[in-house]
C-alpha cells in the first residue's frame, strides 16, 4: 500500500490583504523528499509554506500533511518549522538551551522534560555546532548562529517534516557549511524537507526537486533548473526585509 505524501496542496488560491498571491498552485512532497521551492521575490514562496503550516488561510483549495486535511492535523510534533531569518529570542532574555527547549514543547507533558526531552535538546544543540554556547544568551551572538538555534530549536522535536523559509539568507559562510552539514545528517537519516529558497548554493547536492513559483504559480516542477544553479533567479533583489513572524495558529513555535 502506498503511503499518502507528506504534503499535498490541491488548487490552493490564497490573497494577502486582497492582493492574490497563490493563484492555484499543485504541490505533493513525498516522504524522504528534498524539495526546493524557487523563484523572484514576490513570487508567493513564503505565503505558500506559511499556508501548509497554517498561517495564512486558502480562499480556495485543498491541504493535507500526512494524509489529514489541514484543518483536522494535530499532530504538530512531527513538523520543525524555521521562518525567515529574524531574531530568536524576540527581545526577550534567553539562553540558547531555553530558546532550543522551547521546540520540544510539543511532544512534552504537562510542561516538565523529562531526561529524553534534554537530551533531544543538547543533540540539536550539538548538531547545529552550538555546544559551547548553550548556556550564552542568543542576544550575545551573530546573526548566523541566530539562525541555527532556529534551526536547532526545530530540531529537537525530531520532526519527519522540516520546513525551513530562505535558512541561508543572510548567514555567514561558516554557519552556511554548518547548517548545510546538519541538513545532510537529517535527509541521511530519512527526514523530509521543503526548503524556500532564492538560490540553492551549497545545498544544491541535496535537493531531489525544484518547484518554481512566479506570480503565484508552479512555471516549473522537476529538476532544479540548470539557470538558478549558485545564483539568484531573475528579478530577485537580495533584499530581506524580513519581519518577526506572528505566532502560528497551529501550535507551532516561530
Amino acid at each position: 500500500m502506498a503511503m499518502e505524501p507528506v504534503i499535498s496542496v490541491r488548487g490552493a488560491h490564497a490573497t494577502l490583504g486582497s492582493r492574490p498571491v497563490l493563484r492555484g498552485i499543485d504541490l505533493t512532497v513525498q516522504h524522504g523528499e528534498v524539495v526546493a521551492l524557487l523563484g523572484a521575490n514576490g513570487s508567493g514562496k513564503s505565503t505558500a509554506v506559511r499556508s501548509v503550516i497554517g498561517q495564512v488561510p486558502l480562499t480556495d483549495g485543498e491541504i493535507a500533511l500526512f494524509g489529514t486535511e489541514l484543518r483536522r492535523f494535530r499532530d504538530w510534533a512531527r513538523i520543525g518549522y524555521v521562518p525567515q531569518r529574524t531574531t530568536a529570542a524576540s527581545g526577550v532574555p534567553a539562553t540558547v538551551r531555553e530558546v532550543v527547549s522551547a521546540g520540544r514543547l510539543s511532544r512534552t507533558r504537562l510542561g516538565r522534560q523529562t531526561r529524553a526531552d534534554r537530551a533531544a535538546v543538547e543533540r540539536a544543540i550539538g548538531l547545529v555546532g552550538l555546544a559551547d554556547r548553550a548556556k550564552d544568551s542568543v542576544n550575545a551572538l551573530s546573526g548566523g548562529q541566530h539562525q541555527r538555534v532556529l534551526i536547532a530549536r526545530a530540531l529537537a522535536s525530531e520532526p519527519e517534516l522540516l520546513i525551513m523559509d530562505e535558512p541561508m539568507a543572510g548567514v555567514d559562510l561558516v554557519s552556511q557549511e554548518i547548517l548545510a552539514g546538519t541538513l545532510r545528517e537529517q535527509v541521511a537519516a530519512g527526514t523530509t524537507v521543503l526548503l524556500v529558497m532564492h538560490e540553492l548554493g551549497a545545498l544544491e547536492p541535496l535537493i531531489d526537486r525544484a518547484v518554481v513559483l512566479r506570480e503565484g504559480c508552479v512555471v516549473h516542477d522537476g529538476p532544479p533548473p540548470k539557470a538558478v544553479g549558485q545564483h539568484a533567479l531573475p528579478g530577485h533583489d537580495h533584499v530581506h526585509p524580513h519581519a518577526a513572524d506572528e505566532p502560528l495558529r497551529t501550535g507551532l513555535l516561530t
